[in-house]
């Protein structure tokens, strides 16, 4: 199977997108980093050195201190794809943090979208 693109592509290309889809819909950067850390488990000076650097998907996922158990509790549908179907576990990652960023952007509180 071929490898995806977005594997190799820098998560802070991805990133700013992220943030200006959040701020669109009147919620900040803040939010959007409190939900990449409690995804990844990286702190605040971490995440910032790995968009800094420019770190790729692939690598930034691989990374990651401890992937939030209760990430497997996103369910839905992102780019038409029902994320519990995803079976590439690196896309489903990237799936899990594109549907938190939409339900963000959608207004859902961060408890709900944390898994709270």
């Amino acid at each position: 199977m071929a490898e995806h693109r977005i594997y190799r592509m820098s998560v802070a290309s991805v990133y700013v997108h992220y943030v200006a889809k959040a701020e669109k819909k009147g919620r900040t950067k803040d939010e959007v980093d409190q939900i990449i850390r409690w995804l990844t488990g990286f702190d605040q000076p971490t995440l910032d050195a790995r968009l800094a650097d420019k770190t790729d998907f692939e690598t930034f996922f691989a990374t990651a201190p401890k992937l939030n158990p209760a990430r497997e509790a996103i369910t839905g549908t992102i780019c038409g794809v029902r994320i519990e179907q995803i079976e590439d576990p690196l896309m489903k990652e990237i799936r899990y943090l594109d549907k938190l960023i939409d339900e963000l952007a959608k207004g859902r509180p961060m408890e709900k979208i944390l898994r709270a």
